[in-house]
């Protein structure tokens, strides 16, 4: 009797043909879920070749999937790379093993890329290792700019309490060397002088301090970033930083930012000014002011209820000195610095203004390149605040810059 005439065999076959497209839609779904999960994902046979790879694998190691498959991962790491080493482990255990805050830097390309990694054998038995790597970088990075918050609220008591308590004193120190300057001779004469110009000095200082003290709400706007720093471009220029060529790589679709514009002319102004003493005298000294659109960061700052998108980047490069690797970690901190005349509160007060505007900024220094990185909100205008929900990443057809080019270098 054929399947035709058969009930039960016609049950059969349609009980393996449903079972086959279950198969088939569980297939779609697992490559749909690791093609839209944020960790890279790779599938490594025995001879250490890429047999499987999803999208954050791409875009971390910078390689288009067809070439990504096929690859030997060794030549995509550094020679002895603690991930093949851990791989093989993995092989001779047949058990998974995890390892955290690996630096996968890729052969020629300078600088560190942390990654947590998890390495498991994949259940074929042959040999076969998935791998997993998350990356530390935007962890990292929001756990130091909570560091820079409470040393910023540090700054703040502290300026407080001098406001209070020195700058009184000094006031009355200043009027007695004034009194005493009109009744002493030429060589005391010099020492009164001494003494109201050092008063005068601690007098500025703690004025710089009490900005850290400022409560006040901030007052913000719509403002287009890029005549932000085409301003501070045009002051430095005429001052500190004449001998430096100047790059310009703006994004001309860049939405608008929500923020105070004098404090931002203020946080460029330092950074750029950083960058011009990081220079010096060199004859080839360049700074690149960039902007992008960065989807994908979000963070929860203070008077929001859930987390918020920054998807605006704004650079300043250098091609100076660099950062000494041991301040590095500490750079927004105040009174960190490397200036032998300088006090250390140039870029806290930076961080300050960032992080007040709910944005975030970094530094990464390798020799000759030097980038201070800035993560920012984009403007909301009251109604897209009443519907957080609603809020889209869309491009500001009225935006100023829209007829800017893409790069300039004067």
């Amino acid at each position: 009797m054929t399947a035709e005439t058969n009930p039960q065999g016609r049950k059969d076959s349609r009980s393996q043909l449903v079972g086959a497209r279950l198969r088939v839609l569980a297939e779609d779904n697992r490559s749909c879920i690791l093609e839209a999960l944020p960790n890279v994902i790779l599938s490594i046979r025995p001879d250490g070749v890429i047999v499987d790879a999803n999208a954050a694998a791409e875009s971390f190691f910078e390689i288009g999937k067809p070439i990504l498959l096929g690859q030997e991962l060794s030549r995509l790491l550094p020679f002895g790379s603690p991930l093949l080493a851990l791989i093989d482990q993995v092989r001779e255990r047949g058990a998974a093993i995890n390892e955290y805050r690996i630096d996968l830097g890729r052969p020629g390309v300078e600088g560190e890329r942390r990654v947590d990694v998890h390495c498991a054998p994949l259940p074929d038995g042959d040999g076969s290792v998935l791998v997993v790597l998350q990356e530390r970088t935007i962890a990292d990075k929001i756990d130091r700019q909570l560091t820079h918050r409470g040393a910023a609220r540090t700054v703040s008591g502290l300026a407080s309490m001098l406001a209070h308590e020195i700058k009184n004193p000094l006031s009355g120190i200043r009027g007695a060397a004034q009194l005493l300057e009109s009744s002493v001779g030429d060589a005391d004469r010099a020492l009164t002088r001494l003494i109201c110009d050092e008063t005068d000095r601690i007098v500025r200082l703690v004025d710089r301090m009490e900005v850290f003290s400022d409560a006040r709400p901030l007052e913000r706007e719509k403002v287009n970033i890029h005549v932000v720093l085409d301003h501070v471009k045009r002051v430095a220029r005429s001052g500190f930083a004449r001998h430096i060529r100047f790059i310009e790589n703006y994004d001309p679709s860049l939405p608008s930012v929500g923020a105070n514009r004098d404090q931002l002319v203020q946080v460029f102004l330092n950074l750029v000014k950083n960058a011009a003493e990081a220079i010096g005298d060199a004859v080839d000294g360049e700074i690149e002011l960039s902007t992008a659109f960065r989807p994908g960061v979000s963070l929860r700052t203070m008077g929001e209820k859930r987390p918020v998108g920054l998807p605006l980047e704004f650079c300043v490069r250098d091609n100076g000195r660099g950062v000494p690797e041991d301040i590095a970690a500490h750079l927004f901190d105040p009174f960190v610095t490397t200036k032998s005349s300088g006090t250390g509160l140039g870029l806290a007060l930076v961080a300050k203004i960032v992080n007040d505007h709910g944005g975030i900024v970094e530094c990464e220094s390798h020799p000759r390149r030097t980038t201070f990185r800035i993560l920012m909100p984009m403007y909301r205008n009251k109604e897209e605040e009443k519907r957080p929900d609603e809020r889209r990443a869309k491009k500001d057809p009225t935006d100023e810059t829209a007829s800017k080019p893409r790069e300039r270098r004067s």
